[in-house]
């Protein structure tokens, strides 16, 4: 089968997104499949041809502008019908059986090149955007509050801490956000399936997108390439001599920021935390550990091949993430390596961490720090929570495993089209 993968984001600079994009297509390709990608680029000036393993990306040159509202204009509206005319190009080029969609820039482009040639499309979605302007469900990146749904009194509420003095203003940019948010989920309404990679995020779409409520939704979770990880991962040595908890991820509202670092006060640890990532709350945490005194180490964003370093010889990770989840690349691959995870429930993460059987998973801050201090204190529950957490994911997540899924999807698809046509 040709499959042409439209994608946000891929390897080597990108984050889960673009690796989960990347072991789909690599699944696919070793099951015998040709594979092309196409990949916008925001501010690239000309389009450009690369490969990555021996894939060929095409990125597509697109604009980048740094005034809000605008900028998300650019990137959806603007881009929209000249991506989708040059997947159209792409899809002829190669022959593509069907395009496979795999975030919020390329999906509506993405059914719109599939309908105009007549193939099949799937989109899949792995966070928010569809019922979400901002893609995160918080209210208030201030408070943490979750967001029952997109109305313009949430999206004035919304607006206020991120627009800040500009708030009164920004109101004026409401109309468009509703608008925007309603194009979205019209287009992948269109699609011949929607993926979602969870079955909390399924739920949740089919609850929350008016829209989408009579589309065919499946569940095929982010692949995982079990072995290559954890060959990589086990070649590199360890970072620091002795142990340490570890926090993977966005320094953001939704990714638990607040919660982060009362939990390491109150698992009061021996050895440090080391934060790798970046966010808008880095500031504060940095600030808030040097008045604490206990050691924390922030790495900011660093390359793959460094996380995995970081990772594969952590104590215990902390995944204090308060925003729905739905299906964390980070946990995935600590699971893989057979880390001690004591993770917040929220979202698709009971799919990964099962309590005491995979990980440890609470509901507060004070139970996360309890749980931090559990596994630190007990061994042999952390081996055979890592132990068994290693068997969930090869089980369950396995490149190969998610790759079948994709391929019956996409022969039942193909067979229909083909049929009615």
């Amino acid at each position: 089968m040709r499959i042409l993968i439209a994608t946000d984001a891929f390897p080597p600079a990108c984050g889960g997104s673009g690796w989960s994009t990347y072991e789909l297509a690599r699944g696919l390709r070793l099951r015998g499949h040709a594979i092309t990608i196409v990949m916008p680029r925001p501010g690239l000036r000309a389009d450009h041809v690369r490969t990555f393993d021996e894939l060929r990306v095409e990125e597509i040159a697109c604009p980048s502008l740094p005034v809000p509202f605008v900028r998300t204009y650019a990137k959806n509206e603007w881009l929209w019908p000249r991506l989708a005319a040059r997947i159209d190009r792409t899809g002829a080029v190669s022959r593509a059986d069907i395009v496979h969609a795999q975030h919020q820039l390329t999906s509506p482009a993405a059914v719109i090149a599939a309908r105009r040639v007549g193939i099949p499309v799937v989109c899949t979605v792995r966070d928010y955007w569809p019922v979400c302007y901002w893609g995160t469900t918080i209210v208030d990146p201030r408070w943490t509050r979750l967001c029952p749904e997109c109305t313009s009194g949430t999206m004035m509420r919304c607006l206020k801490p991120r627009a800040g003095a500009a708030w009164l203003v920004a109101l004026g940019a409401i109309p468009y956000m509703r608008a925007n948010l309603a194009r979205k989920q019209r287009a992948i309404a269109e699609a011949d399936a929607i993926v979602a990679v969870s079955q909390v995020l399924a739920g949740d779409l089919r609850r929350r997108a008016r829209g989408l409520r009579r589309s065919k939704i499946v569940v095929i979770p982010n692949p995982v390439d079990v072995d290559g990880i954890r060959q990589r991962a086990m070649s590199l040595p360890r970072p620091v001599p002795g142990p340490y908890a570890l926090f993977v991820g966005k320094l953001e509202p939704n990714k638990g920021s607040a919660f982060l670092l009362p939990a390491m006060q109150r698992a009061a640890l021996a050895y440090p935390l080391v934060v790798v990532g970046d966010g808008a709350e880095r500031g504060r945490l940095e600030r808030q550990a040097f008045a604490s005194g206990r050691p924390v180490t922030f790495t900011g964003w660093l390359p793959r091949d460094e996380v995995l370093q970081w990772l594969a010889h952590a104590s215990v990770l902390v995944f204090p993430s308060y925003g729905p989840e739905s299906l964390s690349r980070v946990l995935l691959e600590a699971a893989t390596l057979g880390v001690p995870v004591a993770a917040m429930h929220t979202g698709g993460t009971a799919e990964i961490v099962q309590d005491m059987v995979t990980g440890l998973l609470v509901d507060t801050a004070e139970q996360l720090g309890d749980a931090v201090a559990r596994l630190a204190a007990d061994e042999a529950l952390a081996l055979r929570l890592g132990a068994g957490a290693q068997a969930h994911v090869e089980r369950t997540f396995a490149s190969a495993h998610v790759a079948a899924k994709a391929e019956a999807l996409y022969e039942e698809l193909v067979y229909k089209r083909r049929r009615h046509a």
